[in-house]
């Protein structure tokens, strides 16, 4: 069992807080999510979350001109900055207090971040090696209140600064003799966004009371004259100074002034205002919350609190669409370089639109559970994963492209459980509303719904490996309910236990079905004989959960008190414990009165999952931890910590005494309420924000755990998010049964002489998948049968393992499928004695292949169904023109297009 797991992909959230930003290209959008970022790749219809986090949630992301860098910074002002090409962290910086915005130069030489009321430039790190990556170069001061936004001039000369105070200013990136720094007025609320027009310091402000004001400039941007040189006294001066140690180099310092006097303007740049534009009014239209603008196109896009967006040609004002996406607050829009993508930021839903406003269609809507996740479930052949969560709604998504592709919303309360059935195309879902449902895969429909005589409220489902068995556990009449799948009758009610039901599970090679109660027992029902409790155990604590391992002869149950126990549920035999309390390692909440150790006490394991072999059990809770432990040795094997988010509950072990007060800690203290989200004043007397808004730091927790059946990755729905975790073998060195002759040089030397069937031996010892791969691909086609019937069992698992893997990015299919096959067929009998072993590798095969079946099946169908439309209309044409040849001609038009069909469907699988 390898567990060299690594963190890789986040699923069911796909936005939070923060800016969007498209890549260079256009073509990908990176979003923040929660204190990672995620990448989706909108043509290749693909998502990919770094593997890198911040210790708090993500507030801006400033995107590099060439797209290589983005620095990320967290609420408190900590950034990193970050390699999209290498995807890795490069450097750390602190600037000390929260940043509003980050925005880089269009040259990418310099980067301008706003925080309280000033900017900030230092200098980009470039291609030349530097020892620190953030100098800074100047500060600007100006505004009264708080910075809110950044726009740089396409010549990298100048940069705007919007703020709360009303005011938008205009800085010099250099010192221009004729333009220091300039302040607009003109707004009646705070400043949203600023834009420069192409090539030009005419500006656009636009408030958060919905007005536009035009500004025009008297001075184009070739008219910005340099400063004068300083004489030579100053500039020895300026050099005796810099030869002073500093700790922290302070940088230029650049002091604007409202209202300067007449001596001081003139000569200088001069700003007029042209024109002022209102959106709108009406509703909620007055709350504008974010805007974008493309300056190519001239195409504003602004979104209001209400979800309605505008779209506006500037500078005449002409409106071209408004539309609404939801009826929650737009919090970031961005467009991509071309100007024909829009995207659309929801925090309050976590929703994430691309659209494309010319032909009025989306190109990516994704949305993730409004409320945390409950629960999840992995399909037999692991391409696909479901999940449940507190607002009702079951989703499905893709493991491969990370996007969720169907949702259901029957379900009136919370879900509690999802599974598939074991065909893969039937999803099950239990809720608090009383019902199981039942939803197909094939028509995306629910075609069955299952109740209780009387209204009962499902906390746990389990469904047997035939898919006829239908069975959930109530929470408040302590019965478990049995269905038919086929038919929709309840067939039995199993009363017995005296608590609530907190788990049920089939056993995958019996019909036996294993209940948890609160009652501290778990009763085991026999489904062929009249289900009938065939065992009852009795434990020392309430049973939290219950879980078969994959062959069905072994039983693990935890409990309240913090223990894992196993059974042998035949002979109901306890065969071995682990003690987890002290694994859990519980984290200490900002309110809570006793210490983190001392809470861990009382706590327990909530959701338990065996490794796809059952050699291994995962074990999560209320915890940031994740623990697999060994079964036969019963030890703790690895602990994964899924999340450093500091802006969650209970992360810290020990509070912070810089956050104690002699009042109690300042959790206490809500600031701001309502202030940030933009909400409307429902109350009279408030002066900021809805007196009735409370925020709070959801708690961190591991709801559920799933194996996949490939026993390639492992999910976790927990408070982040649906966590994906993966073997990456490309990072480790594993050599399987390594002899001292085993070289790539030798393995070569080996191919070179044909001896085909050695050399895949020897790459396999030396386990390095470049060289497996080149040794596997100079096989000759005529003679893969002749290497496949003289590898040795044991190396046949391992080609078996490497062809699923290579499925996934090779385009030479035909080839690999000859391979698998010829294996499947010559070894089959002996892989068959093993088949429990070798389970998980045989799934993960089929998930490959079954993957590209869909593909070029579709690909089939549709360039088959462009011959018949094609032939058709060739065939109407020619009746058309000689109705005498019509019968002659019918004989060779079926023969050709059999023949285009042969040669179509051939040409595409090869």
């Amino acid at each position: 069992m390898k567990f060299a797991y690594r963190f890789s992909g986040l699923l069911g959230t796909v936005y939070r807080r923060g800016n969007l930003s498209f890549t260079r290209d256009g073509s990908a959008l990176i979003s923040p999510v929660g204190n990672r970022i995620s990448v989706f790749d909108l043509k290749n219809n693909k998502c990919e979350t770094l593997p890198l986090a911040t210790r708090l949630n993500i507030v801006c992301v400033g995107l590099s001109p060439d797209g290589s860098l983005a620095i990320l910074i967290d609420e408190e002002g900590a950034a990193l900055l970050v390699s999209l090409i290498g995807k890795c962290v490069i450097h750390q910086f602190y600037f000390h207090k929260p940043v509003h915005s980050v925005s880089f130069s269009p040259d990418g030489k310099k980067f301008v971040i706003t925080k309280d009321n000033v900017a900030l430039m230092y200098h980009a790190p470039g291609k030349k090696r530097e020892f620190n990556a953030f100098v800074l170069d100047k500060t600007y001061y100006g505004p009264y209140d708080e910075t809110t936004c950044i726009d740089w001039t396409d010549d990298s000369k100048c940069f705007a600064v919007g703020s709360k105070d009303m005011s938008t200013w205009v800085f010099g990136a250099e010192r221009w003799a004729n333009l220091i720094y300039y302040s607009l007025g003109g707004h009646k609320d705070i400043i949203v966004a600023c834009f420069f027009e192409e090539n030009s310091l005419d500006l656009y402000t636009i408030s958060q009371d919905a007005a536009l004001c035009v500004w025009q400039c008297d001075t184009e941007l070739d008219g910005l004259k340099p400063m004068p040189p300083k004489d030579a006294a100053r500039e020895k001066n300026a050099e005796e100074n810099d030869e002073e140690f500093l700790e922290e180099p302070k940088g230029e310092e650049v002091h604007g002034k409202t209202n300067p006097n007449e001596k001081e303007t003139r000569h200088k740049v001069k700003y007029s205002r042209v024109a002022k534009y209102f959106f709108n009014k009406e509703g909620d239209f007055n709350n504008l919350t974010s805007a974008a603008y493309h300056k190519k196109t001239h195409l504003l896009v602004t979104g209001f609190a209400s979800g309605i967006f505008h779209l506006h040609e500037l500078p005449e004002f002409n409106l071209i669409h408004s539309l609404s996406i939801s009826d929650q607050r737009i919090a970031s829009i961005s467009i991509n370089c071309t100007g024909d993508w829009i995207a659309f930021g929801c925090s309050g839903l976590g929703q994430l639109l691309v659209w494309e406003w010319q032909s009025e269609s989306y190109v990516l809507k994704q949305q993730g559970h409004f409320n945390s996740m409950v629960s999840l479930a992995y399909s037999p052949d692991g391409q696909y994963i479901v999940t449940g969560g507190e607002d009702g709604k079951v989703k499905v998504w893709n493991t491969s492209s990370s996007f969720c592709f169907v949702t259901f919303t029957e379900h009136t309360s919370g879900v509690t459980a999802v599974t598939f059935t074991s065909n893969g195309y039937v999803i099950l879902s239990a809720s608090l509303d009383g019902t199981v449902r039942a939803f197909d895969l094939h028509r995306y429909r629910n075609f069955r719904t299952f109740t209780s005589p009387r209204p009962s409220q499902f906390s746990c489902l389990a469904v047997d490996s035939s898919g006829e068995i239908v069975s959930a556990g109530s929470q408040d009449s302590f019965e478990i309910f049995i269905w038919s799948m086929q038919s929709g009758r309840l067939l039995d009610v199993l009363a017995g236990h005296e608590g609530p039901i907190s788990s049920l599970s089939f056993n995958p090679m019996k019909c036996v079905l294993a209940s948890a109660s609160w009652d501290k027992t778990v009763k085991l029902w026999d489904m062929l004989d009249s289900w009938r409790t065939k065992e009852t155990l009795i434990l020392n604590s309430d049973v939290l959960v219950v879980a078969f391992r994959p062959d069905g002869k072994e039983l693990a149950v935890a409990a309240l008190n913090g223990q894992i126990t196993f059974w042998d549920h035949e002979n109901a035999v306890q065969t071995g414990s682990i003690e987890g309390r002290h694994d859990l390692q519980m984290g200490r909440k900002e309110l809570d009165k006793i210490t983190a150790k001392q809470a861990a006490k009382g706590k327990s394991f909530t959701t338990l999952c065996y490794s796809a072999d059952g050699q291994s059990i995962l074990a999560g809770g209320l915890s940031k931890f994740v623990c697999i432990y060994n079964v036969k040795e019963q030890i703790l094997m690895k602990k994964f910590e899924i999340s450093c988010n500091f802006s969650l509950d209970a992360m810290e072990e020990y509070l912070d005494r810089r956050k104690m007060t002699e009042f109690g800690s300042m959790a206490l203290i809500d600031e701001g309420a309502g202030g940030e989200d933009g909400v409307a004043i429902p109350l009279p007397g408030v002066k900021r924000g809805d007196m009735s808004y409370r925020h709070f730091k959801p708690e961190i927790r591991v709801t559920c755990l799933r194996f996949c059946p490939t026993g390639r990755s492992w999910a976790a729905t927990t408070t982040e998010g649906l966590l994906i975790y993966s073997l990456d073998s490309g990072l480790i060195f594993d050599p399987f049964e390594l002899d001292v002759d085993v070289t790539p040089s030798n393995i070569h030397k080996t191919l070179h002489q044909k001896e085909y069937a050695m050399a895949i031996i020897m790459a396999l010892k030396l386990n390095e998948k470049k060289l497996i791969q080149e040794v596997i691909e100079a096989v000759p086609n005529n003679e893969v049968d002749v290497v496949c019937s003289s590898l040795p069992d044991l190396y046949v698992e391992k080609v078996l393992e490497f062809l699923a893997s290579a499925f996934e990015i090779s385009c030479h299919l035909e080839f690999y499928l000859t391979w698998a096959h010829k294996l499947l067929m010559l070894h089959g009998q002996k892989l068959k004695t093993r088949s429990v072993k070798l389970l998980p590798m045989i799934q993960f095969l089929q998930k490959s292949i079954q993957r590209h079946f869909e593909d070029v099946s579709k690909l089939c169908e549709w360039n088959i169904y462009n011959i018949k439309y094609a032939l058709a209309i060739s065939q109407q044409r020619g009746m058309k023109r000689l109705p005498e040849a019509a019968s002659v001609d019918e004989e060779d038009l079926d023969s050709d297009r059999d023949y285009l069909m042969q040669k179509l469907v051939g040409g595409n699988v090869g």
